[in-house]
């Protein structure tokens, strides 16, 4: 009895948003050179909730480690609403009616996780792999449907806040989905130059739709800006801008490279495409290509574009000096005709099950990380975070909780395991369940996206090795489970109690109190 009244209130807790704070006007410019100037001494002060135990001594080498090594360029490409069971390499491909042997080709060179973990929503997810903290911390827990303002506030730290300071050329290139506002532009938070949509694909039909009122809703554009410039509307962003975008993207992502490869300077190209996101519609290029429809026809442009990125760079001949990510935003796509495929997993995204929160994640650095690696041990998303920072030679911030762990020695094959053995799992601002090692704990069962969710009276466990679809409970034979997995729950609603998380809608200028840090 309980531990079942515990996990009940862990559920009922969920983010604890009648928390708020006074919002107090400062100056940000002041924050952010005393931010920079804590770069020289910053470390990681608390253990996220389910990471490993390493010790002081251990961290201090591996920051040291970091220092004389020449900046890696970091390319991180992100497909939108891509399942694991899509691309060649993850048992889909010819499949899915199209091969994709450009990413095949990138998993053949680099490392494959099989148990690689992002958050259950478009926003939620990139908010946690840019600021490396759960979103459910920033206010940014869910994609938002319309009304007030929504995104990042100024007060977080992004990847590209990191990197820029030691000499990074910033490059944001496709979907945003963290604010549409000025002040929540790429621009905004770090990135040099961006060009994209702020919001979802989802709105390219909206001039198309009958009684469309763009009193009401507002045209859809793509944008553009610069750090320094006020963020501009380009095309209006419809169907036929839809099947035109993510070749724009790649071209200005090569641009980039390019552009900063002959200066001799370092880069970080973020490259957020839309594909492969309802509607999926190719490019009129690939439009008919695979004989298969819409959905391999995008496919197939989706890859196309990634290995004309993998050639640029070997044209350039900075191969052995970046970084490429492959990954994917969230698990796969739900609505019909274009619905995806989590290969062996269930469930979509919106959801805790495993078809929503396991996408392919391959990276490849050259000389450094083995080729043709696989691995199934966890990581998540918010993981990249703290490895690229190290990467990179930054150090995370001190002066707010941070839940990634440092992956890059387990990246580096310098170690079997990954730092990371569990997570919680929230939906929203509610704990749906908790991943530890190869269990899964659902409080909250919930198979597809428009399925109401359950609240279960006591918590299912389930082993993903035996049972990956997740379909039959084992927990009146493995109750010992609750343990390890109850205290990740436990550290991460400590967490919340400590550092009470941002409002949604919370506008800027946004700065914790006092005593909350």
């Amino acid at each position: 009895m309980r531990k079942n009244s515990r996990w009940q209130t862990w559920v009922a807790l969920g983010v604890g948003l009648g928390l708020g704070y006074a919002v107090a006007s400062f100056n940000f410019e002041s924050v952010r050179k005393s931010w920079a100037a804590s770069q020289s001494t910053a470390s990681l002060t608390d253990q996220p909730a389910g990471a490993k135990e390493v010790s002081a001594p251990a961290e201090r080498t591996k920051q040291r480690s970091v220092a004389s090594v020449e900046k890696p360029n970091i390319v991180f490409l992100m497909a939108d609403n891509l399942g694991y069971g899509e691309i060649g390499c993850y048992g889909g491909g010819i499949l899915r009616g199209a091969p994709t042997p450009g990413i095949d080709r990138l998993a053949s060179e680099g490392l494959r996780l099989l148990n690689f973990n992002v958050e259950s929503q478009c926003t939620p997810s990139r908010s946690a792999l840019l600021t490396g903290r759960f979103s459910i911390r920033s206010g940014t827990m869910r994609v938002n449907r319309g009304g007030g303002p929504y995104g990042l506030t100024q007060w977080e730290i992004t990847v590209a806040e990191l990197l820029s300071p030691l000499g990074y050329a910033t490059g944001h290139f496709g979907k945003r989905h963290l604010g549409n506002v000025e002040g929540r532009f790429p621009t905004n938070q770090g990135f040099d130059e961006w060009y994209g949509i702020p919001n979802s694909t989802s709105e390219s039909p909206w001039t198309s739709a009958v009684g469309f009122d763009p009193q009401v809703a507002g045209v859809p554009h793509i944008l553009e800006g610069r750090r320094g410039e006020a963020t501009r509307p380009r095309e209006v962003y419809d169907l036929k801008a839809r099947r035109l975008i993510d070749t724009e993207i790649t071209r200005r992502t090569i641009d980039f490279m390019k552009r900063n490869a002959a200066a001799g300077k370092p880069f970080y190209a973020y490259v957020p495409f839309t594909l492969v996101h309802y509607p999926t519609l190719p490019h009129p290029d690939f439009a008919g290509k695979t004989g298969y429809g819409d959905f391999a026809d995008a496919l197939a442009e989706m890859d196309h574009h990634v290995g004309q990125v993998l050639d640029a760079i070997r044209e350039l001949g900075i191969e052995k000096n970046t970084v490429v990510v492959f990954t994917s935003d969230n698990g796969p796509e739900e609505m019909l005709p274009w619905r995806g495929w989590a290969g062996p997993w269930s469930g979509s995204y919106f959801t805790a099950m495993e078809g929503s929160l396991r996408v392919p994640f391959i990276v490849r650095w050259p000389g450094k990380v083995a080729a043709g690696r696989v691995s199934n041990e966890i990581v998540h998303e918010v993981d990249t975070f703290t490895t690229l920072a190290r990467l990179a030679g930054a150090l995370v911030p001190k002066d707010r909780i941070i839940d990634g762990v440092d992956q890059l020695d387990f990246f580096l094959g310098e170690q079997e395991k990954s730092n990371r053995e569990g997570f919680p799992c929230y939906v929203g601002d509610v704990l749906h369940a908790v991943k530890w090692r190869n269990w899964k704990l659902p409080f909250v069962w919930q198979e597809y996206m428009f399925d109401p969710p359950q609240r279960l009276s006591t918590p299912r466990v389930h082993n993903l090795i035996e049972d990956p679809k997740e379909r039959n409970s084992v927990a009146p034979m493995n109750t010992w489970v609750y343990n390890p997995a109850m205290k990740i729950a436990d550290d991460f609603q400590a967490s919340l109690k400590k550092e009470p998380p941002i409002p949604p809608g919370t506008p800027d200028p946004y700065q914790p109190s006092p005593k909350e840090r």
